[in-house]
């Protein structure tokens, strides 16, 4: 898994992070190196020449006495002290410095330690190799823990507000993007009213332009492809009356024959609604939370018609769905009377919920032939015929519109064979969040 975000806002914002932070890095190396390292070489410098005036007339191994010590610390704030005295001032806490201490023995000619106790002040140890065992104890007033503190919280906050305002600019940048990206996700289900306000930066506001082109162009195109259709439907359907109608006049004797042109033109009106189902879109707009187990009780109390077994079970406390209760009636509707066409047996009609997902599941299961594995999917596409065991009535759309409704309600649709020979229709919608 990439540690590395995927999407235009978080590159930004990582790339925004990642620069300011090697930004405090080089800062704090300058910093180190070019304001530190040389203040504590000038301090180091002014100490070597303060504790060679401690020493210039001792020989090596001459104890330093206490009148000498006082004195001197009087003068110069600077004590002498022996190792014992110094650890029990504090020099057990202090911590080595070996650069330090390399410049300390360059100066006084011999090998030297150098100590540093943080703390307010801060304090400098020296050992000296004209005095080995005897520290020198200087404390640095001018440069107090304190002062470090603030730097690093100068730095803290610098990185903070920075990161931040990258953060901000980032969002700031990418709105444009994701208003653009929901709006597709709305053209997509048939909703082409979306108008994107042409906003940001030259780039962003010439792709808005074009999708706000795109969405007019297309909606345009399905209004004509509707009213194609509307005409197409009301210019058949009027020969089709006329027969209906010439149909009622033939003699007894034919009525063989007067029922199966009858037939026909049933069958032809179905086939002339499902084109226009196909073309309808359902907009979110028109959808409102409603009691999925009572539309579905309802469809399958209006099914019964067919004289056909038909059990429902029911979950209890499924929530609500947002839908268009008309076009999910239609949903269901055409899942039942395909198993009834296909399945001589009784059909099962059941309601799901899952907590963990936040969705509800809708199952028709019959005990007719099935579908071959390989076309359980290329089924719902239009004018697309079952297999030859499923039969081959009607025009080829009625699982395509199925899936189309179910798309538009933020759901999917899917088809199993069941264990034992039957079809397992399965509907999955998302939950009210109220």
């Amino acid at each position: 898994m990439s540690l590395f975000p995927r999407s235009a806002f978080g590159q930004t914002v990582f790339f925004v992070g990642a620069l300011l932070l090697l930004n405090q890095i080089v800062s704090y190396i300058t910093v180190t190196l070019y304001v530190f390292k040389p203040t504590f070489e000038q301090v180091n410098l002014m100490l070597a020449k303060q504790v060679k005036t401690v020493f210039i007339d001792w020989e090596e191994g001459v104890e330093v006495n206490d009148e000498l010590s006082e004195k001197f610390f009087e003068i110069t704030g600077i004590e002498v002290m022996t190792q014992r005295q110094a650890y029990i001032n504090g020099l057990d806490r202090a911590k080595e410095y070996s650069l330090l201490s390399q410049s300390m023995s360059e100066q006084l000619n011999g090998s030297a330690r150098v100590r540093i106790s943080q703390g307010d002040p801060i304090v400098y140890w020296v050992e000296a190799p004209q005095a080995p065992g005897y520290w020198v104890r200087v404390p640095l007033t001018g440069l107090s823990e304190a002062k470090l503190e603030f730097l690093v919280f100068y730095l803290s906050s610098i990185g903070f507000l920075s990161v931040l305002g990258g953060w901000w600019f980032a969002r700031h940048l990418n709105r444009p993007l994701k208003a653009l990206q929901m709006a597709a996700g709305r053209v997509g289900v048939g909703d082409f009213s979306t108008r994107l306000v042409e906003r940001g930066s030259t780039e962003v506001i010439e792709v808005t332009r074009a999708f706000n082109q795109m969405s007019k162009g297309i909606a345009e195109l399905e209004n004509d492809r509707r009213l194609l259709m509307a005409g197409v439907s009301h210019d058949l359907r009027t020969p089709l009356t006329r027969i209906r109608l010439a149909t009622e006049m033939m003699a007894d004797e034919e009525d063989y024959l007067k029922e199966g042109i009858i037939d026909d033109i049933e069958d032809m009106n179905a086939i002339i609604d499902q084109f226009i189902e196909y073309l309808r879109h359902h907009h979110s707009g028109q959808m409102s939370p409603e009691n999925l187990n009572a539309l579905v009780e309802d469809v399958v109390q209006a099914e019964k018609k067919h004289k056909r077994t038909i059990g429902f079970i029911k979950e209890q406390n499924v929530p609500k769905v947002l839908m268009n209760s008309v076009a999910l009636k239609r949903v269901l509707t055409n899942m039942i009377e395909n198993a009834i066409r296909y399945s001589d047996d009784a059909i099962e009609v059941s309601t799901h919920y899952s907590a963990r997902t936040k969705e509800v599941m809708i199952k028709v299961k019959d005990r007719g032939p099935g579908i071959p594995e390989a076309e359980l999917e290329s089924v719902f596409e239009p004018f697309k015929q079952g297999d030859q065991a499923r039969g081959s009535e009607g025009s080829g759309l009625g699982l395509a519109i199925i899936k189309r409704i179910v798309t538009t309600h933020g759901g999917r649709v899917k088809l199993r064979n069941r264990n034992g020979g039957g079809l397992s229709a399965e509907v999955v919608l998302p939950a009210c969040n109220t």
